[in-house]
């Protein structure tokens, strides 16, 4: 772990002592400025030399591994333009329907409200005759690796498997194919990677089965979300941290788990204390400029989530404003 000294000058002495270094992790690349999870993206968030640059993992009909947010493609694509007869039952679009090929024809985009067909941020980047595709896997890492060559850095990355359950029912063994990849690329004993996931079996598994050495997290969401078949509010308590500490290096909770609001004001809770007395390291999601609580300042809420929680890192929209804070 790189440590960093913090200095105090009192009177006619100086008393330094070391404190671990906050990780910061460029969420779905740099997605505040650019489209989510595109290779533009990516090198962005690399210049800024970010900790970690997180992809989202899912599979595609000829078991291609590619870099999207969502399993499904009609929020941040053209699907619906290009591909309106693919279209299911439930009247969404599934990567797992396409193959590479077909999915190299689309064009990526700011992630979109479905009913309202409007940008979700509509501050950020807008197209106008631009043109971002959906990178694979080995893109994203060979691009991330050969830009830590020529720049003498050191980014590391921290996957997410996304639903390992909806792809095993469609026959496709997610979790396999990607440790399979990174332990390929080195990653197994890089100490430059975590990896993800918001179903703990698919930690389980890599843990015991793949008996990998790569630190995990666990990924915990609201249970009205319907990420997972996961009990998440019995992951936010102490036998819940007790169970996860058995597997994982730590844990990713939305940062509104953390805190209730009163006020305007941020009222802490104990889950940061409780997950660091069982070891675990704790990284939430998602620090957004566009969608801060109503009243709160980023400096507030940084201040509020590293000097008062004390997490061990974030996940960012705006990584290069994390890295300017922690400066």
């Amino acid at each position: 772990m790189k440590f960093l000294l913090q200095c105090t000058a009192i009177t006619l002495f100086i008393s330094c002592m070391p404190t671990k270094k906050k990780v910061v992790i460029a969420h779905r690349s740099a997605s505040g400025y650019l489209p989510e999870h595109t290779l533009e993206a990516t090198a962005m968030a690399h210049s800024w030399d970010v900790d970690f640059i997180e992809p989202d993992i899912v599979m595609t009909k000829d078991n291609e591994l590619v870099i999207l947010h969502d399993h499904h493609l009609d929020t941040t694509t053209n699907v619906a333009e290009i591909y309106p007869e693919r279209m299911r039952e439930d009247g969404r679009y599934y990567a797992i329907d396409f193959k590479l090929q077909e999915l190299k024809k689309l064009s990526v985009n700011e992630r979109i409200d479905l009913r309202t067909k409007k940008p979700i941020f509509p501050g950020r980047f807008e197209l106008t005759k631009s043109s971002f595709q959906i990178p694979t896997l080995r893109e994203f890492i060979e691009l991330v690796q050969g830009l830590n060559k020529t720049t003498g850095r050191n980014v590391g990355i921290y996957p997410e498997i996304k639903k390992p359950e909806f792809h095993l029912k469609h026959g496709k063994d997610i979790t396999k194919h990607t440790i399979e990849t990174l332990r390929e690329y080195g990653y197994e004993d890089s100490g430059q990677i975590y990896i993800q996931s918001f179903w703990p079996s698919t930690l389980i598994r890599l843990k015991k089965e793949f008996k990998t050495k790569i630190p995990l997290v666990q990924l915990i969401a609201s249970d009205d979300w319907g990420e997972s078949s996961a009990d998440y509010s019995e992951m936010l308590t102490d036998n819940g941290l007790k169970k996860i500490a058995t597997y994982a290096k730590g844990i990713g909770p939305w940062s509104h788990q953390l805190f209730s609001i009163n006020n305007k004001n941020l009222e802490p809770n104990n889950l940061v204390e409780k997950a660091h007395s069982y070891g675990l390291v704790v990284h939430p999601y998602t620090h957004r400029l566009d969608s801060l609580p109503d009243g709160v300042t980023n400096k507030q809420f940084l201040d509020f989530m590293f000097e008062e929680l004390e997490v061990d890192g974030i996940f960012s929209d705006f990584a290069d404003r994390v890295l300017d804070y922690l400066d």
